[in-house]
Parts: structure tokens; C-alpha cells; sequence
């Protein structure tokens, strides 16, 4: 066993691996581009502060799952690892001063995020999701577009068996009065409640509905439904939201179980599962509104949207669900040479090569011919440009490696030659 390891809950991802995350990167951009979604990144640590206000301060991801940058001085400030795109965002947002752009401020981060979660398939301490957010608009059309966003992500992704579950969670205004009737019921269970979710119900009666704890799944049959108890504003927008989705053909699941537990999280809420994976640890995604959240981090009141698709989850979806992706694609030719020490001139002749686009490699050892030939091979070029006697002459050999043939070529017809065949003409 080699000495040192990646650190428990990490991996490398080997060059293999990296086109298929590649191409999800491209479809993430490139449908950003498409929604109007511009591109911001964020420090990878903040304030702790940040994230105890904007994740909040009894989840999960806080107590148990944040990443603390221990400081070097008594007086310096505590920072920690960024556990989700939304909360630096919205930081940013408040910072630059971004309440006077246009409204919304539509933007997207992609990129590693940290959890000191317990490692297990699917979840790892650094992992990479999409964040899409848009800040500034209180209407349900930009909810729906979001969530339609979403979906065709993962349809671009292979992935079309993908539904979107939806709920509301009302606002301020009337959330609390379905706390109260919440806490009442499962007051009136406590002694079934497993002890774990009797802490929770001191803190944030909310987050029990979300449980997958066996026994409280059962219970949680019978709680008392949000989407019952919402004011007539928060019922209408959340009306509005399913007929932009209806408008939009997007199918979607109610699921008043979905919920997030915080006061400034609002009304829209909603996940990303495949058809019939419902199940503990399955979401790919998920988002909703947070209308609180701008005030709380120093800005003036404004309403948001997002979500977070995790990169992570989808490629393991991906090779489950045996979606083809791309694999790693080999320089077109190696240049190679019959003098093993004329490593100057291959590297000359793929300089010029690359100069015009192609994607050429040259070999470089100092080794024989029947060497180079077999590593160029062993790669997957389609050819070797073999520079001999006939390179005083302006010629090459280009070698089909595929065809086991080979002829004589001008030098100054390889560029033409070779863009020809990478394009399969």
C-alpha cells in the first residue's frame, strides 16, 4: 500500500474519468448561456458566519458537516469551507452591490463544494455541484423556469427518467401556525419519536417531516399536509407555479413532505429524483426559494431562487442508468522519427501541426522507432508522421496506424490532410 492517500471521503478523478465530468461542465455552461444564467465564482472558504445565517445555524450541515478553517491568530476571523453555492452568492450579491443591476440577477457557480459528511456512495467531502440562481424576482414564472432549467439539464444528461417533486411551504406569514399544529402532533408521539428527532423538535419541527428514520416515515403519514394551511398569497403563487409548469409540459409530483426549515426559505420548494428511486439518499438536486435570505446577509429585502445539482450523484446515475459518455480521445498522430535522438524536430514539426489546430503529440524519448511506433499505437492514434531521410526533402511518412499502411506526404500538406480525416471525410 502506497504511503500516501487521498484523504477519506475524496478522490482523484484520473483522466479517464474527466471527459465524462467535462461534458456535463459544457452542458451546464452552455445552457446557462441559453437562460441568461452569467457565471460568478466565489472564494472556496468564507466567514463562518456566512453560511451559519444563510445554511443555518441548527442544520446538519453546520453541526455535524462543516469544514472550519482553524485560524493561526486569537483575533482572526473564522472561516470555513463552503458547504453550498447559495449562501456566498447571495453574499456577493449584497457585497457589489448588485440591487442595482437589472432585477433578477440571474447567475450560476460551478464548482467543489465541502462537507465533513460520513462518506458513503454518492456523498463525498468534496464533491461539485451546479448552483443556479435568481435574485430579485417574486414572481412564479422564474420559479418554473428554474425548475424546468433543471430538468433539462439532466435530459441532456442521458438522464430522462428524471421527475421533478414539488411542494410549498408557505411564508412567515403562515408557516408558523402549521409549526404549531406540526409540534402538536408529534408532541402527542413523543414517545415513538426515535431520540435523535426529539432533539430536532425542540429546534426545528419542520426537518422531521424530511427524516428517513423508519419509524418516523411512519408517523409522518399521518402529519398534518402544509400545502393545507397556506395564506391565499402563498396558494396562488404556488397555483401559478404548476400552470407555468403545465405551460411548459414539465410533469411534476406533489410531495408535501418536501420541506426546508428555515424562516427565510419560502413557498417554492422542490427535488430532482429518477422515477421510482424516491428513496434515502437518492435526490440528484434539489432548490427552492428564499425570500429571507438577502435581508439576513446585510442586503435589503429581495426575493430569490435557486438550486444545486450535485455532479457527483449524476454521474453515478449516468453509469447505472449505462448512458453513454464521452471517453478520453488521443491526439490524431504522433510524430515520431526514425533518429531516436531527433526529439528537436518532431517537437518542431507537432509545434507547427498544433499552430494550425490539430491535436498532435510528439514523442519525445530517446528510443528506436519500433518504440515510438508501439507507444503511439498503444494510445489510440490514428496516425505516426515518421520524419526520415525524406525531411530534407519537404516529405514525411504518414502511417495509418488503423490500416497498417503508409505513403510519402509533403509536410505542407499534413495540416489539410489530417483536419480531413479528423473530421471523418
Amino acid at each position: 500500500m502506497p504511503p500516501y492517500r487521498a484523504p477519506r471521503g475524496t478522490r482523484d478523478l484520473l483522466p479517464a474519468e474527466r471527459p465524462a465530468w467535462r461534458a456535463l461542465a459544457d452542458i451546464a455552461r452552455s445552457l446557462s448561456d441559453a437562460y441568461g444564467y452569467r457565471e460568478i465564482e466565489t472564494p472556496l472558504f468564507e466567514q463562518v458566519d456566512v453560511f451559519e445565517r444563510g445554511v443555518g445555524a441548527v442544520t446538519d450541515i453546520i453541526e455535524k458537516e462543516l469544514f472550519r478553517i482553524a485560524p493561526r491568530t486569537e483575533d482572526a476571523e473564522v472561516w470555513a469551507l463552503r458547504p453550498e453555492g447559495t449562501a456566498g452568492i447571495v453574499r456577493a450579491y449584497v457585497q457589489h452591490g448588485m440591487q442595482t443591476w437589472p432585477q433578477p440577477v440571474r447567475l450560476m457557480l460551478l464548482g467543489p463544494m465541502f462537507r465533513y459528511d460520513r462518506p458513503q456512495a454518492g456523498r463525498y467531502r468534496q464533491f461539485w455541484q451546479w448552483d443556479i440562481e435568481a435574485i430579485g424576482d417574486a414572481g412564479p414564472a422564474i420559479d418554473a423556469e428554474i425548475i424546468e432549467l433543471g430538468l433539462r439539464f439532466y435530459r441532456e444528461a442521458g438522464l430522462e427518467d428524471v421527475e421533478v417533486h414539488l411542494n410549498s411551504i408557505g411564508d412567515p406569514g403562515c408557516r408558523p401556525a402549521y409549526i404549531e399544529a406540526l409540534g402538536a402532533f408529534y408532541a402527542k408521539r413523543l414517545d415513538e419519536l426515535p431520540p435523535h428527532e426529539r432533539e430536532r423538535l425542540a429546534t426545528n419541527p419542520l426537518r422531521l417531516l424530511d427524516s428517513k428514520d423508519p419509524a418516523l416515515v411512519r408517523i409522518n403519514v399521518d402529519a398534518p399536509v402544509i400545502t393545507e394551511h397556506l395564506c391565499d398569497a402563498c396558494a396562488d403563487h404556488f397555483a401559478e407555479v404548476k400552470d407555468h409548469l403545465d405551460a411548459l409540459g414539465v410533469e411534476h409530483r406533489p410531495e408535501t413532505g418536501l420541506v426546508r426549515g428555515l424562516d427565510y426559505y419560502t413557498r417554492t420548494a422542490f427535488e430532482y429524483y429518477r422515477r421510482g428511486r424516491e428513496g434515502q439518499q437518492q435526490a440528484l438536486g434539489g432548490g427552492g426559494r428564499y425570500d429571507g435570505l438577502v435581508e439576513l446577509l446585510g442586503g435589503k429585502h429581495t426575493p430569490g431562487i435557486g438550486f444545486a445539482l450535485g455532479l457527483d450523484r449524476v454521474i453515478l446515475t449516468q453509469q447505472d442508468a449505462g448512458v453513454e459518455v464521452p471517453s478520453v480521445r488521443p491526439p490524431i498522430a504522433v510524430v515520431v522519427g526514425a533518429d531516436p535522438g531527433g526529439t528537436a524536430e518532431r517537437l518542431r514539426v507537432a509545434t507547427d501541426l498544433r499552430a494550425e489546430g490539430l491535436p498532435v503529440r510528439a514523442d519525445l524519448a530517446i528510443r528506436k522507432l519500433g518504440r515510438q511506433l508501439e507507444a503511439a499505437a498503444r494510445e489510440g492514434s490514428r496516425f505516426a508522421i515518421i520524419l526520415g531521410d525524406e525531411l530534407s526533402e519537404g516529405n514525411v511518412q504518414l502511417r495509418d496506424l488503423e490500416a497498417a499502411s503508409q505513403k510519402v506526404v509533403a509536410i505542407d500538406d499534413l495540416p489539410a490532410l489530417l483536419l480531413r480525416k479528423s473530421q471523418g471525410s
